[in-house]
């Protein structure tokens, strides 16, 4: 073959290899979706983004695609009325919050994120935690982790991580070298490894875990004037406790839905648990003191800088009647605020707003929000119809049943007035498909890392060895770099375990890669049949 020919396949078998959306178009970049200037907000005519997560949200019927493990209860949001030390109408003027000893209605929805309906609940994994509150002004959902921090940070990125994640679409087994080929692709992701293969990967139940928005929000006042803030549920009388992993296999032998069973029985006997709402508040800018963008859910807020200031407490103290009706057509999404709450221009966030609402509607039905567990408290007066499963028109008691439109003069519904001045954000930036400016993927990964102690660094290291053992060594030499960069013990120690184990595969050979289906083989029993 003469150079000619050798170079016309090369450019044929690349040809073959390019990325592409469904009509076809070359996909140029499949990390960041359009916005103004690299910190967003994004725009509504992102098309690929649209088009892949909405493909990605119809990926199952009628189970979740993330989140199907799930348990669930009802219980009250009680408000301390201030932020810490200040009232809480310097920042927000959301009802909710404003008069000490007020309760408001709510419902959690705890899960895993990657696995199935019926795995086991000691899988490594993030775990949901999704509050429902049922305001005065309509549905308040603050859609979170029991983790404080993500893996991504774009949105585009997000179908790509769970496909990752997931088994393998060939032979529907787990496979940890998917995860981190992704991964060891992705060095933003690098902090929220280094929590997940720590302890803190396996809470020990769901009423002993932490809670966190996640994402970066908005507080609005009565003026219009906005702060940036980040919401996390700290447990309160039962504590925090995470698994070893050997503890959560030992447990996965005798029960495969202990958190389930532990939150349902706990609140059966009147042990009600309870989580305090905190928020930490920064002002709306730039911060170019920092060395992140406090917009960027990779990373954390130190507490230390940026204190926990405590808003309320919450109580679960009803059981569901029903799992199906309550836990699993309950519907949340991080676009459902009520006034006095705002977006951020976190790429993550917007993303997830479309995805989660979308999702719903595609999920539980196009009239999801008239189910029970997701119809407000508040009256609900829409000019919406029709759809499969209508239960009832969303009208006003006056409103004419002849006028579904507005404006209108002959009876129809009408805008509410303005409760406080609109929080008006202004935007000056060319168009752009970039990352952020200050990624800074590894620095608090390392401080994490650091922060653990002796038995978590332990745990860590061992649980990622096992994890990567698997793995082809381009990938390993990829995460070690990354943990090099976190931290030189830290991939020192990464590095190190992992030769240590292929010494040991080599002396052992396929003993030591021995897994349930050839154990299963030796150790059964032969029998005659019958």
């Amino acid at each position: 073959m003469n150079n000619e020919q050798s170079g016309n396949n090369d450019q044929t078998s690349q040809a073959n290899m390019t990325l592409t959306n469904r009509q076809g178009h070359p996909i140029s970049d499949n990390q960041n979706i359009r916005t103004i200037g690299n910190r967003g907000p994004s725009t509504l005519e992102n098309y690929h983004y649209i088009e892949k997560i909405s493909h990605f949200d119809r990926e199952r019927i009628p189970e979740r695609v993330v989140h199907a493990r799930g348990a669930g209860a009802h219980g009250y949001f009680e408000a301390y009325g201030t932020v810490g030390d200040e009232p809480v109408s310097t920042y927000t003027r959301a009802k909710l919050f404003q008069e000490k000893g007020k309760r408001t209605p709510v419902f959690v929805r705890f899960s895993t994120v990657i696995h199935g309906t019926y795995s086991p609940e000691t899988l490594r994994d993030p775990r949901g935690f999704a509050t429902k509150f049922y305001t005065e002004d309509g549905n308040w959902d603050l859609v979170g982790n029991n983790l404080k921090i993500f893996f991504i940070r774009d949105p585009l990125k997000f179908p790509d991580m769970v496909h990752a994640f997931k088994p393998d679409p060939v032979t529907n087994l787990q496979n940890p070298e998917k995860m981190f080929d992704f991964v060891s692709n992705s060095p933003e992701a690098t902090h929220m490894i280094t929590f997940l293969f720590s302890p803190w990967g396996i809470p020990a139940n769901y009423r002993q875990m932490q809670g966190s928005g996640v994402n970066t929000y908005k507080w609005v006042n009565q003026t219009g004037d906005a702060v940036l803030v980040k919401y996390h549920w700290e447990p309160l009388k039962q504590g925090m406790k995470n698994l070893k992993q050997s503890e959560a296999e030992a447990i996965q032998g005798k029960n495969i839905s202990h958190a389930t069973q532990d939150l349902y029985e706990a609140i059966a006997r009147g042990d009600y648990p309870e989580w305090e709402l905190c928020v930490q508040i920064l002002s709306d800018d730039e911060h170019p003191e920092l060395d992140f963008d406090p917009l960027d859910p990779t990373k954390l807020w130190d507490h230390e800088k940026f204190p926990f200031r405590k808003v309320g407490k919450m109580v679960l103290d009803r059981n569901p009647e029903n799992y199906f009706a309550e836990v699993e057509q309950a519907a949340f999404g991080t676009g459902v605020l009520v006034d006095g709450l705002d977006f951020s221009d976190d790429k993550l966030l917007q993303g997830r707003t479309f995805s989660y609402s979308d999702t719903q509607r595609y999920r539980v039905g196009t009239n999801y929000l008239q189910l029970p567990i997701n119809a407000p408290k508040s009256p609900v007066a829409t000019n919406q119809r029709d759809g499969q499963m209508t239960i009832m028109v969303d009208k006003a008691p006056d409103q004419n049943p002849h006028v579904n439109y507005e404006p209108s003069s002959l009876g129809g519904l009408q805008e509410a007035a303005p409760s406080g001045k609109e929080h008006q954000p202004m935007y000056n930036d060319r168009l752009v498909r970039e990352k952020i400016s200050r990624p800074n993927d590894f620095g608090q990964a390392g401080d994490t890392y650091r922060k653990f102690e002796d038995w978590e660094r332990d745990e860590l290291i061992a649980n990622l060895v096992d994890a990567l053992k698997i793995c082809k060594p381009v990938i390993q030499a990829n995460m070690i770099s990354y943990f090099e960069q976190a931290d030189p013990d830290y991939g020192r120690r990464v590095s190190e375990g992992l030769a240590q184990a292929k010494v040991e595969q080599a002396h052992l050979g396929s003993v030591a890669a021995k897994a349930g289906a050839e154990l299963a083989e030796d150790a059964g029993q032969r029998t005659d049949g019958y």
